[in-house]
This record gives structure tokens, C-alpha cells and sequence, in this order.
């Protein structure tokens, strides 16, 4: 063979490589979500799959390649209708297809039952929202979060109601979910192991929306502060009522009901709440206004309270794949314990629980129907 001969097919070899190189399709990698899409709630679960789907295609655009390969990664999006019975079909469904890692639940009352299939699969669960400590207290090594936990949110808003707000006698009302009768417990304790006096316990449920006999009881025990466990949407009308009925004390809540949706669902009553998020304001966050100007660009809404926290726990999954090099599920479960990520929430390391190391609570007041930061938490 001559050499312009051997040139030729040297030449048609390589073309003939390129080109199969060229068409090699990328391994698409399902990563999950789980959060109320429908419901009362679905303002949060639409704000956390806006955001997980915004550090999808971040991500995508990057052109990211894992062992050598090309990857693109896709959102399996479900709605778990902040209902734990349903909480439970999605997470097997999302077992089912294969996902390498979950980010969800936003409610502890979803994330808690869905844990066990997770565990049972060996997949990385990463709520966004979920702060009732049993979550993480279940011994598995798949269950994490990206925001503080109600044993450090209670005493936050048990601390603020006795020192800035002078309160000394407090009632207490919870919805009867994990969350919040959870944070309303932890609450409790910290008020009483502080030398507040907690005059009344009181349940609804989280479909109620009528609490005016409820309160009409509290306001002639004549309370400093009446602390509600539970979300917005029910949060909205007690501190509307509460208001009506010329209930003077002060409404504390958590984070389910610390969202832009509060101002209207309360009214011109909102000047009466103080609420507490299970994490830094999104102005005190490092990149926080750098995600905020990313967010708003893409889908031409505010923020409303879990977007960051479901941002960087994406991307958190994306570290672990690219740290062991692998999309293999049980190799980025095994990366997880050593996450050291830098995200828009701030440094996300997690301790031998899966909670975030080195949490802050935020306690807000409302002024003009908009949330300003009153205090910031360290416990």
C-alpha cells in the first residue's frame, strides 16, 4: 500500500471515529422532586421546582461529563400534594424510575414516610424544606436537609418572644401535622425551660380555616403571644380573624408560614406576625442576590420561600456525582457525608445525622405588607 493510499484510510478511519464520537448520545441521569404541586401549598412546591429545574439546566449547559462520558441531567418532577399517603406513591415511583437522587420533601409530614422507601433503595433524599428532627433521627443514611431543624427553630422563636417582644404568658395552637405540631413543641419546651408560662395548648388540623372560637378562648386568657404551628394557608386567616375578633397579642410562626403568600392571605393583619425561616435571608445569603436576579430573569416571579434551599441541593447531588466521578446512586450516597459545597445558602456541610452544620434562624416582622429581616439566629 503507498502512502497516499495508507493516508486515505488512516484518514477514513479517523472520520469514521469522529463521527460515532460525535453521535454518541449523553447518559441522561433522572434526578428527583418531590413537593406539593397542587393544594393549598403549591405556591411552595412550584417555587421549588422552579429553582430545581433552573440549577438543571445551569448544570446542562455546562456540557458536564462523567467518567468520560457525557451527561445530561433531567428533573423528575412529582407532586406529593403535601399528603403523606401520596408522599409515599411518588417517592417508589421516583425508586421506580430510576432517579440517582431526590430532592424532597418540603413538608415533614411527607419527607418522614417517604423516608423508609428511600432507605430501603439506597437513594439520597435531600429535603428542602422538612425541619421536624425525627427526620433525621431514624437512623438512615440516606436522609438529608439543606435548612435548619425545628430543635433549633422553636428555641430561636421561643428566645425572640421572651427577650425583644417582653412576652411572658404564651398560648399555642398547631395544625396536628409533623411540622407543626413539632415546631410548636419545640417551642414549648424552650418558653418553659425560660421562664415563660405557656397558658393554653390548642389543635386544628391543616385543612381548617375558621379558628375564631379558638380564639375567642385565647383572648380572654389575654395572652403576650399566641404561637402557631402550621402553613400559610391557614396561618393567613388565624391572623386575619385574630385581628377581627381584636385580639391584641402578638402571632408567632415558623417557616410554613413565612412566605411572600402570607401578606395576602392575612391582609392588612400582617403587621401582627412575626415568623421565623429555617435559614439566612435571602438578601444575607452569599449569592443570594445573584440567584435572586437568575431566578426572577427565567420565570418572571418572586421568590417565595424554599427556591435557594432546592437550588443548592441539585447541585449538592451534582458535587457528589462529580466527586466520586460516577452516577451510580449508592457511589453518591456514600459521597454525601463528606459534602463540603459552596451554595447561595452559604457553606452546606452535613453532620453524622444529615443535618446542616452551622444553621441560622431569621425572624422577620412585616412592615407595608413586606417581610424585613428583625434578627438573625445563631444556636
Amino acid at each position: 500500500m503507498n502512502s497516499i493510499v495508507r493516508w486515505v484510510a488512516c484518514a477514513a478511519v479517523m472520520a469514521a471515529h469522529a463521527a460515532t464520537h460525535a453521535a454518541d448520545p449523553s447518559v441522561v441521569v433522572l434526578v428527583g422532586h418531590a413537593a406539593p404541586m397542587t393544594g393549598q401549598l403549591a405556591n411552595m412546591g412550584k417555587d421549588s421546582e422552579n429553582a430545581a429545574r433552573l440549577a438543571i439546566d445551569e448544570i446542562n449547559s455546562q456540557h458536564p461529563l462523567i467518567d468520560g462520558k457525557p451527561v445530561e441531567l433531567k428533573l423528575d418532577s412529582q407532586d406529593d400534594a403535601a399528603d403523606p399517603r401520596i408522599g409515599t406513591q411518588v417517592a417508589q415511583k421516583l425508586v421506580d424510575d430510576g432517579v440517582v437522587a431526590v430532592v424532597g420533601d418540603i413538608n415533614s409530614g411527607v419527607s418522614i414516610p417517604a423516608s423508609r422507601i428511600y432507605n430501603d433503595a439506597q437513594v439520597v433524599q435531600i429535603s428542602q424544606g422538612s425541619t421536624n428532627p425525627a427526620y433525621t433521627q431514624q437512623g438512615y443514611r440516606t436522609t438529608y436537609r439543606v435548612v435548619a431543624t425545628d430543635a433549633l427553630q422553636g428555641p430561636a422563636l421561643a428566645r425572640y418572644a421572651l427577650g425583644p417582644l417582653h412576652a411572658r404568658k404564651i398560648a399555642v395552637i398547631d395544625d396536628s401535622t409533623a411540622y407543626g405540631q413539632g415546631l410548636a413543641d419545640e417551642f414549648a419546651k424552650a418558653v418553659t425551660v425560660n421562664g415563660g408560662t405557656i397558658i393554653a395548648r390548642e389543635a386544628t388540623t391543616d385543612k381548617e380555616t375558621d379558628f375564631r372560637a379558638i380564639l375567642t378562648t385565647l383572648k380572654g386568657l389575654q395572652p403576650d403571644v399566641i404561637m402557631y404551628g402550621g402553613s400559610d394557608a391557614t396561618a393567613g386567616p388565624l391572623v386575619k380573624q385574630a385581628a377581627s375578633l381584636g385580639v391584641t397579642a402578638r402571632i408567632l410562626a415558623g417557616d410554613g408560614a413565612c412566605t411572600a403568600k402570607m401578606a395576602d392571605l392575612a391582609g392588612d393583619a400582617i403587621d401582627n406576625l412575626v415568623c421565623s425561616e429555617a435559614g439566612l435571608a435571602l438578601s444575607r445569603m452569599p449569592k443570594g442576590q445573584a440567584f435572586e436576579q437568575r431566578y426572577t430573569a427565567r420565570f418572571k416571579v418572586p421568590i417565595d420561600a424554599y427556591a435557594p434551599f432546592a437550588y443548592d441541593a441539585v447541585y449538592v447531588i451534582y458535587d457528589a456525582m462529580k466527586r466520586v466521578d460516577s452516577t451510580d446512586r449508592l457511589k453518591v450516597l456514600a459521597a454525601m457525608p463528606s459534602t463540603q459545597y459552596d451554595g447561595v445558602i452559604g457553606k452546606i456541610a452535613f453532620d453524622a445525622h444529615g443535618d446542616l452544620k452551622d444553621a441560622a434562624i431569621t425572624i422577620y416582622q412585616f412592615k407595608d405588607r413586606k417581610k424585613r429581616v428583625a434578627d438573625v439566629i445563631r444556636m
